[in-house]
């Protein structure tokens, strides 16, 4: 009996000796890992990926800020990602349509590809038609900004870029932060600072495609959106806001309550494309906007301090590109919901202002909440 107690004991004891080794391992995994991704320009880029206690994971890489995946569960516990991307750098390289990028130094387009500051007229690249997009020839998309991990039991991840005076011919020397973070809530939350030293426009945003099916094979006209705004800002044929701020009642713009993407997108030449004057009542975080999806049981929400919510439902892809599930990335089969200033306001003195003057400071958060209905 005595031998027969001891060994219950001694295995007791080894039992105990092994789940605590097991809840050590288990505590001291890294929240956010690094890896070499290849090279640009002679600088190494990287990828680096977070993940939280539910196992949702985001991979981005130093390479344009770029959000290359947003991993989460579906309504039957399998795993996929929302946002459409690549596995490796060498697609992004190819000039995509700013797959997952950050954006600036003024994201979305600015008319005739200038303005005029203090006196001053300012010429951009004119990338897109007569206008300027996103930037300029070489935007933020297209920098290897400088990357830190704050601490690896935190899945977090600070980026610096500075783009110096005259870049893409903007003034002022601008020191741009960009936090992304991920919470144990499943909330990707993206915070922007910047300063500078000449007057200049500021206007920045994340450009991620999503499709919550988790599969290019899926369009996204069925997803339901709800956007909580009232108005909206029309635009001319080269998608330049007019500077009028219309209401959405009665229009294929009305998102105020939640509708299938698709139900009046054909009574929009070319699909949607546009910006939405956001009902925020000041510079606090709100919920803007949410994306649900029957398939996956998905529902993306949307938080921020922005005025604005550009709305694009994909229409110039056109196959070029295969999605990593191996299906071609073609119209319709992903949708961009970029918090932002209004395009353009450079150019159109009633809308918000976007200049940022030396002394200020830019500070705008955007949050991306996930939840799956089992």
């Amino acid at each position: 009996m005595n031998k027969i107690y001891f060994s219950i004991i001694l295995s007791i004891f080894f039992i105990n000796c092994n789940n605590s080794q097991s809840n050590k391992t288990t505590a001291a995994k890294d929240m956010i890992t690094k890896k070499s991704w290849g090279e640009v320009d002679g600088k190494e880029v990287y990828l680096f990926t977070l993940e939280n206690k539910n196992g949702t994971i985001v991979t981005i890489s130093n390479y344009g800020g770029t959000v290359t995946s947003f991993v989460t569960k579906d309504k039957n516990g399998n795993p996929s990602s929302i946002i459409i991307g690549f596995d490796s750098l060498q697609p992004y390289l190819q000039q995509p349509p700013y797959f997952g990028a950050l954006i600036g130094r003024y994201a979305n387009r600015i008319g005739d590809a200038k303005f005029n500051l203090n006196g001053i007229t300012y010429k951009l690249a004119d990338n897109n038609g007569k206008n300027s997009l996103h930037g300029g020839l070489k935007g933020f998309d297209k920098v290897i900004w400088n990357a830190t991990i704050p601490d690896k039991n935190i899945p977090a991840l600070t980026l610096q870029y500075v783009s110096k005076d005259g870049e893409e011919g903007y003034p002022g020397n601008l020191h741009v932060s960009v936090q992304y973070s991920l919470s144990d809530n499943d909330e990707l939350r993206i915070e922007y600072n910047a300063e500078t030293d000449k007057a200049t426009p500021v206007n920045l945003t994340n450009h991620s495609y999503f499709n919550l099916s988790g599969s290019a094979a899926n369009t996204i006209l069925d997803e339901k959106l709800m956007i909580d705004a009232d108005h909206y800002t029309p635009v001319d044929t080269s998608l330049i806001p007019t500077g009028e701020i219309k209401p959405v009642k009665g229009t294929p713009f009305d998102f105020t309550s939640p509708k299938k993407i698709g139900k009046d997108i054909d009574l929009v030449k070319g699909g949607y494309d546009h910006n939405w004057v956001l009902n925020i009542k000041d510079t606090s975080m709100q919920k803007v906007a949410a994306l649900s999806d029957s398939i996956s049981g998905r529902t993306l929400e949307i938080f921020t301090t922005q005025p604005g919510l550009q709305f694009y439902t994909g229409n110039f892809l056109d196959g070029k590109f295969i999605n990593r599930d191996g299906k071609p990335l073609l119209i319709h089969t992903a949708l961009c919901l970029e918090t932002q200033h209004f395009p353009d306001s450079p150019n159109k003195p009633n809308f918000p202002s976007t200049i940022l003057k030396p002394g200020e400071k830019y500070h705008e958060v955007t949050i991306y909440k996930v939840k799956t209905n089992n």
